[in-house]
């Protein structure tokens, strides 16, 4: 959307607030949590082609997973918002090639899993799900999939997982509302109002959800990778990461943006994975 649409939303939900904030922040919400994009087009569906198919469930919603069947470590991937399991294109020939077991699953309302709205909570349970099914060893995740591969570890441990892997995740999810806020221009009655759904539906309140506070107790060993000139995740989150997760290696990059798709990171990631 261009940002004068933006504006023009955010200013129409302002004048709503006037009349019952809490309409006005939920349809804020559900704004925010609502992915324009995502689900596979043609081009994206040659990519997961050759993997086998398999749905789990979570309460009533189907997960879409992906396997790429091989006698190494199991990896799991886990993508970002607005995407799904084919933009690990990139790296899936590469792993392929060290014989890796490869799991992928698409998020809530992306790809072929269910659901019409996303959030890295809810995320974190499909992982949860997936990762007790095929109990990876290494969890790598992108963007807000690593934020939920956080959020995961951090509430249900998972044993099987020895190493985490973060490229271009966000440090805290009071950055992620924060900023979207911003963007839409809203005025206190929406910000806050918005703070408090997130406190009545899941009991804590928004500065709870901080992946950095959360690695500090991690064991598993950490790889994250972040560009300077992300656009999307401020580099500072990855700093905020790495200086509270203590096992764990910080790769700083220029020039690759917030996909990180370069192929110059892929040997990197992985011998991490084989150390």
């Amino acid at each position: 959307m261009s940002s004068f649409v933006i504006k023009s939303i955010g200013n129409a939900l302002n004048a709503t607030s006037l009349i019952s904030s809490k309409y006005a922040s939920k349809k804020a919400l559900s704004l925010f949590a609502s992915p324009r994009k995502g689900r596979y087009n043609d081009d994206q569906k040659r990519i997961i082609e050759s993997a086998y198919f398999e749905e789990v469930k979570y309460n009533n919603m189907e997960i879409a997973t992906y396997r790429w069947v091989g006698k190494g470590e199991t990896v799991l991937l886990a993508h970002g918002w607005e995407s799904n399991t084919s933009r690990w294109e990139y790296i899936l020939k590469d792993l392929k090639a060290q014989d890796y077991n490869i799991i992928a699953l698409d998020a809530p309302a992306h790809g072929r899993s269910d659901g019409k709205q996303f959030n890295a909570v809810l995320y974190s349970e499909f992982i949860n799900i997936v990762a007790k099914k095929f109990q990876p060893d290494v969890l790598m995740g992108h963007s807000v999939g690593g934020m939920a591969s956080v959020f995961c570890l951090h509430k249900h441990q998972l044993p099987s997982i020895k190493k985490l892997i973060l490229l271009g995740a966000p440090a805290h999810f009071t950055g992620v509302f924060d900023r979207y806020k911003s963007m839409m221009g809203f005025n206190n009655r929406i910000s806050n109002g918005l703070d408090k759904i997130v406190l009545e539906r899941f009991e804590q309140p928004v500065s709870y959800f901080s992946a950095a506070n959360f690695t500090e107790t991690f064991t598993a060993k950490g790889l994250i990778i972040h560009d300077k000139n992300d656009r999307i995740i401020p580099y500072e989150d990855a700093q905020l990461i790495a200086s509270r997760y203590k096992n764990s290696k910080f790769i700083s990059t220029t020039g690759f943006g917030h996909g990180l798709k370069d192929a110059s990171l892929i040997p990197q990631i992985i011998e991490f994975i084989n150390e």
